[in-house]
């Protein structure tokens, strides 16, 4: 199935080939003529899916037809409620990014960062509100936000939310929107609570449940390299003294971090370009044509720029930081190996990022082989003292995405909110040649 199937109208088809999407993922085919009709939805879905797009897509289209009542024109009109300030984020990016040939407005505002140019926003109107939920009620309790006018509610990673202790504070936020609303309701599980809460909020809502991308494809050669966070730069600019490697795809986890890399590896001589959401549309697609023209060796991205890159002949992905969600790892190094070309995914992890990659195998279900022969090799023991010192602190993996915002505490005494309103990879010598590959123990 194509997009263009779907009944989407003609601003956002565009948008979404400008981003290089055909075909819709299984959730989105499932779900958007669903939206599309207004119903309500329960999606069973994880990460790493294309659950994002396959409620931003039809929302878009829904709030972008004529309203008869213009007293509202600064009204919000849907909001999106989600765990995390990094999950935010990147649902407004992918807000703007399909929804960019529309006239609607969109915000995110998460705790953490100073409120005034949220709440300046906030007073020039928006049509469509991305939060996480401690400064969503925070703005509310001011003043700045009045939820009365949502037309289109989404709660996205319900069981994140339960699990990072916010279901109180999710539930404040519903007992505040308006009865007669479109929900969408997204979990990747449905524990009991959370199961009650869908059932209280949802009005007959379609069920939709799709499995997360977990295999990686037999011709990717995959390596770890143990190192520190430090040597990061040090064990990148040694790899690429490969020529070998005529252009390769390196994953960031921020945009900072992308543009670092770059000013690194142009420092040496590499040619070097980033793409990422501070980046124009036009500059990231003269990034991309220089990347295809193996104009620019090396081309840095982040997860929510990289997911237009269609390279056929891309040999070498490199995972400079590991993504805290496995499922985006699988993803990521899907950009290579195509159109039955081999490919090989070399990833650094450091002791902070061990719980990612004890994830990202868990997934796979492969221990990805170890390189140690290299100049900057992190000694298994320091890996895993450091991997502890790192949990102990609080330094590794918070819950399946990224650091909680601060949420307000909740009052003493309230009353009850009212809420009706892989296969293994091919053995073979390697990138190094003839080099020592080990697998850590199990124990």
């Amino acid at each position: 199935m194509l997009f263009e199937e779907l009944n989407l109208i003609e601003p956002i088809l565009k948008a979404l080939q400008t981003e290089g999407y055909t075909q819709p993922t299984p959730i989105q085919e499932q779900s958007i003529p669903s939206i599309l009709a207004s119903k309500d939805l329960l999606g069973c879905a994880q990460t790493g899916t294309g659950k994002t797009a396959a409620f931003a897509i039809p929302m878009l289209q829904l709030l972008s037809k004529p309203h008869t009542n213009t007293k509202i024109h600064k009204a919000i009109k849907a909001l999106i409620l989600t765990p995390t300030r990094e999950l935010a984020i990147q649902i407004e990016e992918s807000f703007k990014a399909y929804g960019k040939n529309l006239p609607l407005k969109h915000l995110v505002i998460f705790g953490g960062v100073g409120q005034k140019a949220q709440t300046d926003a906030l007073h020039r109107g928006i049509d469509i509100l991305v939060a996480t939920p401690g400064r969503l009620l925070d703005l509310m309790n001011q003043g700045f936000i009045n939820l009365r006018d949502i037309e289109i509610f989404v709660l996205d990673e319900a069981d994140r939310m339960l699990d990072m202790g916010f279901i109180h504070d999710v539930k404040k936020v519903i007992a505040k929107l308006p009865a007669k609303r479109q929900t969408l309701f997204f979990s990747a599980t449905m524990p009991k609570e959370i199961q009650t809460l869908a059932n209280t909020i949802l009005t007959n809502p379609v069920k939709v449940e799709v499995t997360p991308v977990s295999s990686t494809a037999e011709k990717i050669q995959q390596e770890i390299f143990y190192v520190d966070k430090n040597d990061k730069k040090n064990l990148l600019l040694h790899i690429l003294k490969d020529k070998t490697i005529e252009t390769a795809l390196v994953f960031a986890r921020t945009k900072h971090g992308a543009d670092r890399i770059v000013k690194d590896l142009i420092k040496v001589g590499v040619k070097a370009e980033a793409i990422h959401g501070n980046k124009s549309q036009n500059a990231r697609q003269r990034a991309l044509t220089n990347f295809k023209a193996k104009i620019t060796r090396i081309l840095v991205a982040t997860d929510i720029a990289a997911r237009g890159i269609d390279v056929d002949e891309l040999t070498h992905v490199i995972n400079y930081e590991l993504p805290n969600i496995p499922e985006t790892y699988v993803h990521r190094i899907g950009r290579t190996g195509r159109a039955g070309l081999s490919g090989t995914a070399l990833s650094f992890c450091d002791a902070e990022e061990k719980e990612f990659l004890d994830d990202i195998e868990k997934l796979i279900g492969l221990k990805v082989p170890v390189t140690e022969d290299h100049p900057y090799a992190m000694s298994w023991q320091s890996l895993m003292s450091g991997a502890a010192a790192a949990k102990a602190k609080g330094k590794a993996k918070p819950a399946r995405g990224a650091r909680p915002e601060r949420t307000a505490r909740p009052e003493r005494a309230e009353s009850k909110p009212n809420l009706s309103g892989a296969k293994k990879s091919p053995k073979g010598k390697g990138y190094w040649g003839n080099k020592n590959k080990q697998s850590r123990p199990t124990s």
